[in-house]
C-alpha cells in the first residue's frame, strides 16, 4: 500500500444515505472507505458486503471495535469484504493475538485502536509484537468536545513504531497535514466529509491538503477551547445550544422585542424585586463590554426595562439583556436595534428602590444562572451555558449544525426530513 491515504469514517446510523456520501466520497478521490461502528451496529455487516460491491477496487474497514471473540468477529468482517479490522487496544492481549491470527487466516490486517487507553504509547508497541498491521490514534467524540486534541499522542505513537499509524478524531482539511508532519500514514476524515454539504468537493480539499501537505481553511468542523467559544456562538443558534444541551437551557417564556437579532456573551446576574429598576440601571455600570445582563424580576411587571436603560447599555458596549419580567419603549428600543428580550411589555414603569442583588446565582423557571455563564438569544429565545461545560457544549451544537446542513442539503435534493432519517425506523418498540 502507497501511503499517504485518505479514509472516509462513516459514522452514520442509516445505510441509504452511508451509501450516497461514499459515493460522492469515492468521486472526490477516497481511498480507503470505513464502515463505522454505529453504521454496523444500527445496520449489521450487510454494510462491508454492499461497500464491497459498491467499491471493489477500494479498501474497505470494518471498525468492529472488537472487545472479546477476536476470531469470531474478524472472521465475519473479513468474509462479509472487510480489508482492514479494527480491534481496541483496550482488548486483552489474548483477545488482539486472536484477532491478528483470525486476520492472517482470512486475508484481512489488523487495526489496534488505541482510543480510551491510558497509556497510548505502551500500548502501541505491545500491539506492534501482538503482530498488529496498523496502530489507530483515535481521539473519542466526547473528548473532541471538550476541547482536546490527538497530536502530541500521534507524535509520540509514531516515534515508538515502526507500522502504519492512523489518526482519526475531528481531524479536517486545516489538521491533515498536521498528521502527516507528525508521522500519520492514514488520515481518517469523519464529519468533515460526512457532514459537509458537498462531500465530493470535501474529499477533494482533503486530497490537495494531504498531497501538498498544506493547511485548506474550513468554515465547520472545528472544535474550540476556552479563546474560542464567542467564535463558535457566533455561528450556532439557540435551537443549536439546546439539542446539544440534552434539549434544555433555555429560559422560558423570555422572547425577544423585535425579531431578527443574536446575542453571544457572558452573563452578568441580576435579582431584583418586581417593578424596581435600581439594580439592573446599577448592573449596566459594573458590566463590561461584550457582557448580557440577565435580570430576574419574578416574571411579572411594572417594567424595569426601558429606552434610558438600553442608551446606557449601548455607551457600555454592552451585547444585550434578558429580562424575567416586563420592559418597555420596545419601539425605541427596536429603532436602537439593542438587542433585548423580555417575559413581558407594559408601559407602566417601576421605580428605584434599591433592592435586590448584583452578580450572585439565580434561578429562573428552574434554570441555575451564575455570574459567567454563557449566553445565546436569538429569535427563539435565551440559552444559557453553564461556565464550566461551556467549551463542550458549543461544540457539541457546531458539531449540531454540522449535522443539520448536510440533512438541509439531502432535503433540498428533493427529499423531506422523514426519508432522510428513515423516521419510521427509529421508532420506538413498543
Amino acid at each position: 500500500m502507497k501511503y499517504p491515504v485518505l479514509q472516509v469514517a462513516l459514522d452514520l446510523v442509516d445505510m441509504s444515505r452511508a451509501r450516497n456520501i461514499a459515493k460522492e466520497a469515492v468521486k472526490g478521490g477516497v481511498d480507503w472507505i470505513e464502515a463505522g461502528t454505529p453504521l454496523i451496529k444500527s445496520e449489521g455487516l450487510g454494510v462491508v458486503r454492499e461497500l464491497r460491491k459498491l467499491f471493489p477496487d477500494k479498501t474497505i474497514i470494518a471498525d468492529m471495535k472488537v472487545m472479546d471473540a477476536g476470531r469470531t468477529e474478524v472472521e465475519c468482517a473479513a468474509k462479509a469484504g472487510a480489508d482492514v479490522v479494527c480491534v481496541l487496544g483496550a482488548a486483552t492481549d489474548a483477545t488482539i493475538k486472536e484477532c491478528v491470527d483470525a486476520g492472517r487466516n482470512y486475508g484481512a490486517k489488523i487495526e489496534v485502536d488505541l482510543i480510551g487507553v491510558s497509556d497510548p504509547v505502551k500500548r502501541a508497541k505491545e500491539a506492534e509484537k501482538l503482530g498488529a498491521d496498523i496502530i489507530g490514534v483515535h481521539l473519542a467524540i466526547d473528548e473532541q468536545m471538550q476541547g482536546k486534541k490527538p497530536f502530541v499522542t500521534l507524535k509520540n505513537i509514531c516515534k515508538a513504531v515502526s507500522l502504519p499509524v492512523a489518526i482519526a478524531g475531528g481531524i479536517n482539511t486545516e489538521t491533515a497535514a498536521d498528521c502527516l508532519k507528525a508521522g500519520a500514514s492514514i488520515i481518517i476524515a469523519g464529519g468533515a466529509i460526512t457532514k459537509s454539504e458537498n462531500p465530493a468537493q470535501a474529499t477533494k480539499e482533503f486530497k490537495t491538503a494531504i498531497s501538498r501537505k498544506i493547511r485548506v481553511a474550513s468554515k465547520f468542523f472545528k472544535r474550540a477551547d476556552e479563546s474560542g467559544i464567542l467564535t463558535i456562538l457566533s455561528k450556532v443558534s439557540a435551537s443549536n445550544v439546546s439539542d446539544a444541551m440534552h434539549r434544555s437551557g433555555d429560559i422560558p417564556g423570555v422572547k425577544p422585542l423585535f425579531n431578527g437579532i443574536k446575542i453571544a456573551g457572558k452573563a452578568v446576574t441580576v435579582r431584583t424585586y418586581p417593578g424596581d429598576w435600581a439594580k439592573p440601571v446599577q448592573a449596566i455600570d459594573k458590566a463590561e463590554a461584550g457582557d448580557i445582563i440577565i435580570i430576574d424580576a419574578g416574571g411579572v411587571g411594572p417594567a424595569i426595562w426601558g429606552e434610558l436603560a438600553t442608551q446606557g447599555a449601548i455607551q457600555k458596549k454592552l451585547a444585550g439583556g434578558g429580562v424575567y419580567g416586563a420592559g418597555r419603549d420596545t419601539g425605541d428600543i427596536k429603532k436602537l436595534k439593542f438587542p433585548v428580550f423580555t417575559k413581558l411589555s407594559t408601559p407602566t414603569a417601576g421605580e428605584p428602590k434599591g433592592l435586590g442583588e448584583i452578580n450572585i446565582p439565580i434561578v429562573i423557571e428552574g434554570r441555575r444562572i451564575m455570574p459567567g455563564d454563557w449566553v445565546v438569544g436569538d429569535d427563539d429565545g435565551i440559552c444559557v451555558i453553564p461556565s464550566d461545560k461551556a467549551v463542550e457544549i458549543v461544540n457539541r451544537a457546531m458539531h449540531v449544525l454540522e449535522a443539520e446542513n448536510r440533512i438541509r442539503r439531502e432535503i433540498g435534493r428533493g427529499s423531506t426530513l422523514g426519508k432522510v432519517t428513515e423516521l419510521l425506523k427509529w421508532e420506538k418498540a413498543r
